[in-house]
């Protein structure tokens, strides 16, 4: 027996020395082309290994070096390799891996050039063999720990419809000596262009030399891409694994929008901002946790969570701000922020301000990123506390939205005011080649006197409850591009409230009481039975049926259009007397220009009649050239409950607030 195992012995041994050698003196080059041919199987892709195979196994740390290493595109990305690499140099401790850990004591990477290209349609170069499943699309890379690590002459090209991105720079390592210490650390930087502005990436960290597989790994990181700024300091509790870490996290610059090329988030237009918080990942979730900063003139804080495990991002979000600044929300619809002394705009955001007023324009025509829309889902919630208006009476601000496979939904868009609520509920089908939108609003409760400046001690010059509904069906890429096609109703009702009797007077052009009664200081009030805007909208022009505003002493009626196609306005505003006066000036008044800068004449044809006829008459017979300024006051008033009826019949609220005063014929 024992002579038995002697023989084994032997024969074992031998083989060990067999396979020793063979390893030892083996071609390993000739291993080349069918390693080629099975990667070339694997990726479908063509793989060469033009370089010589350098294999070094009788070492505690083995080590393979590839050389000349090229993948190929396929034939709809173009002609140049996928990558070219001059060589790859990989080595691994030998104890640790008898144990089934992982530890590369080198990595080496020398002259890669990497051309990645995405088409619109989402077909990419870098999908290698079999399709992945979107778990596996967002699965995180995980690299085994790695202690000396040279990368050098990178470069890299990304092309990529489907973003809008375009990529070109190079990427290296070094070790560099980091601190007082004098200690030796790990650096990164990339450098190039982004969609043609600058771009700077630089990641450094600890020493690798002493990298231990199970300790935390701090790390420093910044990126500078065009006017955003983001800085992250932290710890990765694994080195080498991505998808875990905690970093603080500090992101600026001029348009959140900017930051959807760094992250592929459709985030909002705003103006200037910088926000501070939390940054985690765990897996495929991230999460910006509490924090806060400036967007504008506005404070923003909160917590956001990104979950990128189903193929498509999803964030959630919870935020929130103390003072918002009105100005800044005009951002959110394509517009530029206020650009007045003090207010936080950008130089691109101020030029395009300046365009917008030399072109006198007031709705922004920026193009909304449908594709940016289509590719996630959102679940948002947004508070404010306080309203920075100057010219509106806003005390806070609730929005959510929801954003489910191209569909963007805001219920409810609200404003609360001291008395009253605007309200708003908005759908946006961005699934269509050409977006559509859908606006039901509502105002309700609305105090007129809170929207009419007074002077300390007086009352104000119209006091009254407002309620409104706009409902409007629009086609379009853009706010001014869908109105432009707006199809629906938009009404304002009063159903009762007071004038000041000046004012109603003037209206109803009678220039003798209602010069007088200004030019006195009179502030007596007179009653507004009523007021009712009523006005169609087809195909972006906005036609008043009717315009009618019935005060105690004067009817006003008015008709014309406004247009949103051109932003033009064409109203007549008409005055009927219901008590005989002298004076009186039959001059509709009209209002016109643009909506930015609209202008209020008077129409000169009936003046003009008014005053030839008082010519003729007071050549003929002078004591009668005073008949063509004194009106009979013949007008009756407006039917008000069949206007409000009407008005009820196209949506709009038209109940009466608690305790408005009813309406009364006393001077």
């Amino acid at each position: 027996m024992a002579r038995v195992l002697k023989w084994i012995g032997i024969v074992v041994g031998a083989l060990v020395v067999a396979v020793l050698l063979f390893a030892a003196f083996f071609d390993w080059d000739a291993l080349r082309g069918p390693i080629a041919r099975k990667a070339s199987a694997e990726t479908g892709r063509t793989v060469r290994l033009d370089g010589p195979l350098q294999v070094h196994l009788f070492r505690w740390n083995p080590s393979v070096t590839v050389n000349g290493l090229k993948i190929g595109n396929p034939p709809w990305a173009g002609k140049d390799q996928m990558v070219d690499v001059a060589s790859i140099t990989v080595a691994v401790k030998l104890l640790p891996l008898l144990k089934g850990e992982v530890i590369l004591p080198t990595l080496e990477i020398h002259k890669p050039t990497v051309r990645l290209v995405r088409q619109k349609s989402g077909r990419a170069n870098w999908n290698l063999g079999r399709k992945k499943t979107p778990s596996e699309q967002n699965k995180p890379m995980k690299i085994p720990a790695v202690q000396h690590f040279v990368l050098d002459d990178g470069r890299l090209t990304v092309r990529d419809e489907q973003r809008k991105l375009t990529f070109d720079g190079t990427i290296a390592s070094r070790e560099t000596r980091s601190g007082d210490d004098g200690k030796q650390g790990f650096a990164l930087a990339g450098d190039g262009k982004l969609n043609g502005e600058p771009f700077k990436l630089t990641l450094s960290g600890a020493p690798l030399i002493n990298l231990d597989p199970d300790k935390p790994y701090p790390f420093k990181a910044e990126v500078q891409a065009g006017a955003t700024h983001v800085t992250a300091e932290g710890r990765i509790p694994k080195p080498f694994d991505a998808g875990r870490f905690a970093a603080t996290l500090t992101v600026a610059g001029d348009d959140l929008a900017d930051l959807y090329y760094l992250s592929g988030l459709a985030l909002p237009n705003t103006p200037p901002y910088r926000l501070s918080g939390t940054l985690r990942r765990n897996g495929a979730k991230f999460t910006f946790d509490d924090f806060d900063g400036k967007v504008g003139d506005s404070d923003l804080g909160g917590d956001i969570a990104i979950a990128t495990g189903g193929g498509r991002p999803k964030l959630t979000a919870d935020l929130r701000s103390k003072l918002l600044d009105f100005n800044d929300l005009g951002s959110l619809l394509g517009a530029p922020p206020s650009t007045a002394s003090g207010q936080a705009a950008s130089s691109k955001q101020k030029a395009q301000a300046a365009r917008m007023k030399a072109e006198n324009r007031l709705l922004p025509d920026a193009t909304l990123e449908v594709e940016r829309i289509r590719g996630m889902d959102a679940q948002l919630e947004y508070r404010a506390g306080e309203v920075k208006a100057p010219h509106l009476p806003l005390k806070t601000v609730a929005l959510d939205l929801t954003l489910d496979h191209g569909v963007l939904t805001m219920h409810p868009v609200s404003f609360e005011m001291p008395q009253g609520k605007l309200t708003a509920h908005v759908r946006l089908d961005a699934r269509p080649a050409v977006p559509q939108t859908d606006i039901d609003a509502r105002i309700s409760g609305m105090q007129l006197q809170e929207l009419a400046a007074a002077k300390p001690g007086q009352p104000a010059p119209i006091t009254g409850t407002m309620q409104a509904r706009a409902k409007l069906h629009m086609t379009g890429n853009s706010v001014a591009r869908a109105a432009a096609t707006a199809d629906g109703t938009v009404t304002f009702v009063i159903p009762r409230g007071e004038i000041r009797e000046a004012f109603a007077q003037l209206v109803g052009v009678n220039a003798a009481k209602g010069l007088g009664l200004l030019l006195s200081g009179n502030q007596k009030q007179t009653a507004l039975r009523c007021a009712v805007i009523n006005m169609p909208a087809k195909d972006g022009i906005l036609t008043a049926q009717p315009i009618v505003v019935d005060t105690e002493p004067v009817l006003v009626t008015g008709k014309g259009d406004i247009n949103l196609r051109n932003e033009t306005l064409d109203l007549t505003i008409e005055g009927h007397s219901k008590h005989p006066s002298i004076l009186h000036v039959m001059a509709p008044v009209t209002v016109g220009g643009h909506l930015r800068s609209p202008s209020i004449g008077v129409a000169p044809a009936k003046p003009l009649a008014q005053a030839a006829t008082a010519v003729a008459l007071g050549i003929l017979l002078p004591p009668l050239a005073i008949l063509p300024f004194v009106d009979p006051g013949l007008a009756k008033d407006a039917d008000c409950s069949a206007l409000l009826a009407k008005a009820k019949a196209t949506g709009a609220p038209t109940e009466s607030a608690p305790g408005a005063k009813p309406p009364s014929r006393g001077h």
